[in-house]
């Protein structure tokens, strides 16, 4: 069961970056899940009203219900005067049925479990280079120098970009994904569809292996895409491949830090390493909220959606949902059935959900492999941000273990 009714109700205010960086979001749903599991959020922070869904069961069958939830007039809440999302009915995560069966169509034999494990030798070379590179270093920023490197390159890889621009786009994505001065960011992330721009050109001239190509020569119902369809979409997997498995990583490696034993346990069991990835993408549920646009009217727990209204899934509420999980706010490597959501449902279950899966079984497989010693060398700072949760800088003080 839920957590008993409460009279006294917290003040209700998901849309404050701060309450992820320095409050605590969970009392919040924890209320609601128990009081109002389906909420009307008014319109705050320059952001639009909406209905917030926190039990894990109403958000699986909203994923599972694309009828009536679309995605396709975008997934995350934006500030009303900004209009329509850009990638709108033209992107694999902003599209409907029949477009997004389609796109997912193109470049689901990429992300499958067979491609994947095809993959994985190269894979695992990039996390011996990056984990070698920072323990040279000896004291790094996880989350630049490890947790984003690795996503990383293994995206441009698969997408054909030349190893030479690897830094470059580093350089960028660490400048579009960085909380601070929204001009930088809006110029580097502008910087980054110019750079797919060029090379969705050249792979349409010179097709090779790769993600890009694929899209640069993909025909749908006998038309080609089009060069800004080809450029969002390259834009989509390069962010979708390594925001949140980048966030994941030092999220998960944060929690170790503060949960020493569980760490232990897996140094005495490796072989317990895919239950803990299952774990920490629980724990962190990176994406913090993932938004929907009813098209019909529909009613749940006594409360009507109107067609046109703005529907939130709040995806680490429904991750810490008492019914489904037993001692839900208790990370357990160990833990099993592990149902969480962190990578959708439904028609929009994350296509590249098995890549982040290895990626961050390598990478924590490659620190216990080489025994290192990981500890706190400052503060950790948290994100702030209503779309996304986790570090966004974690010092750390690596040192292999004496054999």
């Amino acid at each position: 069961m839920h957590s008993e009714p409460s009279e006294t109700a917290p003040d209700i205010n998901l849309v404050d970056p701060g309450l992820y960086s320095h409050g605590d979001p969970f009392a919040q749903w924890r209320w609601l899940r128990a009081n109002s599991p389906v909420h009307w959020h008014p319109p705050a922070a320059e952001l639009p009203g909406f209905w917030s869904l926190t039990r894990y069961e109403d958000i699986r069958a909203a994923y599972r219900d694309a009828e009536t939830f679309s995605s396709a007039q975008g997934i995350l809440l934006r500030p009303a005067d900004h209009g329509a999302d850009p990638g709108g009915g033209r992107t694999l995560a902003l599209t409907d049925a029949p477009r997004h069966r389609q796109l997912r169509g193109l470049v689901d034999e990429w992300f499958a479990v067979r491609s994947v494990r095809a993959r994985e030798a190269e894979m695992k070379a990039i996390a011996q280079r990056v984990v070698d590179e920072a323990l040279e270093h000896g004291s790094c920023d996880f989350v630049a120098e490890i947790a984003a490197r690795i996503p990383l390159y293994v995206i441009c890889k698969m997408m054909g970009v030349p190893e030479s621009d690897w830094q470059h786009l580093y350089n960028l994505t660490s400048q579009a994904f960085a909380a601070g001065d929204p001009l930088t960011r809006r110029f580097a992330h502008l910087d980054i569809l110019g750079y797919f721009e060029k090379l969705q050109a050249e792979k349409a001239a010179n097709p090779a292996d790769d993600l890009v190509s694929v899209l640069a020569t993909a025909s749908i119902e006998g038309e080609r895409l089009s060069p800004e369809d080809i450029i969002l979409n390259c834009d989509n997997l390069l962010v979708g491949g390594t925001e949140n498995t980048r966030i994941a990583a030092s999220g998960g490696m944060l929690t170790f830090l503060r949960n020493p034993e569980q760490w232990r346990i897996l140094v005495e069991e490796p072989d317990l390493l895919p239950s803990a990835v299952e774990e920490v993408l629980r724990w962190t549920s990176t994406a913090t909220h993932i938004m929907r646009t009813a098209v019909r009217p529909i009613e749940i727990h006594g409360k009507s959606i109107a067609a046109g209204d703005r529907v939130v899934f709040w995806l680490p509420s429904a991750n810490r949902d008492e019914t489904v999980f037993d001692n839900p706010d208790r990370f357990d490597v160990r833990r099993q059935p592990n149902r969480h959501l962190t990578l959708g449902f439904g028609e929009h279950f994350c296509v590249g959900s098995m890549l982040a899966r290895v990626e961050l079984r390598l990478l924590y497989g490659e620190l216990l492999r080489k025994s290192v010693d990981i500890e706190l060398d400052g503060e950790p700072k948290l994100l702030d941000s209503i779309v996304v949760n986790g570090p966004e800088r974690l010092q750390v003080r690596l040192t292999p273990r004496a054999a």
